[in-house]
């Protein structure tokens, strides 16, 4: 298998494995233009101080999002998400909704972007006068980056599906660290991913606080058992948007979506496993702890839900 590349678009893949955020390398990518605070910088000259909030501590928020056919697919969702999660670390972002969509559509005109792309918009508290925690020392409004790039999922990792390792890093109590907030703070869930890399798999199967399935490092899972999809309750997990379109999709179509506890025996014994994700819509998992689930081949009743769910997003 293919080393990973050093250079901006790299394809996603090591010695290893698969990432399940890799991407198609795009040379478009070289040239971006990165919104930085309200200019519009190259990206090898895109900065931010190190006294930045985000730098310092992971103090900020952020949202992935997708553009297909001129359309940025979800956008209210991600827009409730971005400013709940503002709103719960007491962030003013110092924009309203317009504003956060004029700041992205300004990215991707500014680019010429009007299909594949996707946009990861990055909001801290903003510069502080020495490094530390405490809030009360910001001197500067906050820092607003988006950037956007051509990426398209990787067609091997669909083809051949990802291999998840349960990694012994749980996910946390909401009291501890709220999962539905998309913060900065993700050193749990890198923690996660390094111990499933160094297991040889591409990607971290998490369990909860009480030992039942809660989600991927990076993106959410799912079990088919007896054709219908289970999935977290998110009750200690990220509640993602592609998977509630997912569920969405399948229900829409007379199918049976549940949100529920289940175990790893169950994940074991399942007929089918997917996860989801902003970039990669719907991905097949083939292999759980070394052992295949059903034949180790991605199956049909996932290939048909990737099916829905691009339609019902208008990407099919």
């Amino acid at each position: 298998m293919k080393e990973a590349t050093s250079a901006p678009g790299a394809q996603g893949y090591g010695a290893r494995g698969y990432s399940a955020q890799g991407y198609k390398a795009d040379s478009r990518n070289d040239t971006v233009l990165v919104y930085v605070n309200g200019a519009f910088v190259p990206r090898n000259e895109a900065r931010v101080s190190i006294f930045d909030a985000g730098f310092v501590l992971g103090d900020g928020v952020w949202e992935g999002l997708r553009l297909v056919k001129g359309k940025l697919i979800s956008l209210e969702a991600h827009l409730d998400r971005l400013f709940e999660g503002a709103r719960a670390i007491d962030l003013d972002i110092g924009l309203d909704r317009a504003g956060v969509v004029k700041a992205v559509q300004d990215t991707l005109d500014a680019n010429g972007m009007t299909d594949g792309a996707h946009i990861r918009m990055m909001i801290t508290r903003g510069i502080k006068s020495t490094p530390n925690q405490d809030p009360r020392f910001i001197v500067s409004g906050p820092t607003i980056v988006v950037v956007a790039e051509y990426k398209s999922p990787l067609p091997e990792a669909k083809a051949r599906g990802y291999s998840l390792f349960t990694s012994t890093f749980r996910t946390s109590n909401p009291d501890t660290f709220d999962m539905r907030l998309n913060s900065h703070s993700r050193l749990n869930l890198i923690q996660a991913l390094i111990q499933a890399i160094k297991a040889g798999a591409d990607e971290a199967l998490m369990l909860d606080p009480r030992g039942f399935v809660a989600s991927c490092n990076s993106t959410n899972f799912f079990i088919v058992r007896k054709g219908e999809l289970w999935t977290s309750t998110s009750l200690y997990s990220f509640k993602g948007i592609t998977q509630g379109n997912v569920i969405a999709a399948w229900r829409a179509a007379g199918g049976v979506a549940s949100e529920c506890d289940f175990t790893l025996a169950q994940v074991y014994s399942a007929d089918e496993a997917f996860v989801t994700g902003t970039l990669g819509g719907v991905t097949p998992v083939t292999r759980v702890d070394g052992r295949p689930i059903a034949d180790g081949k991605p199956g049909p009743v996932t290939a048909r839900a990737s099916r829905l769910y691009l339609e019902s997003v208008g990407a099919a």
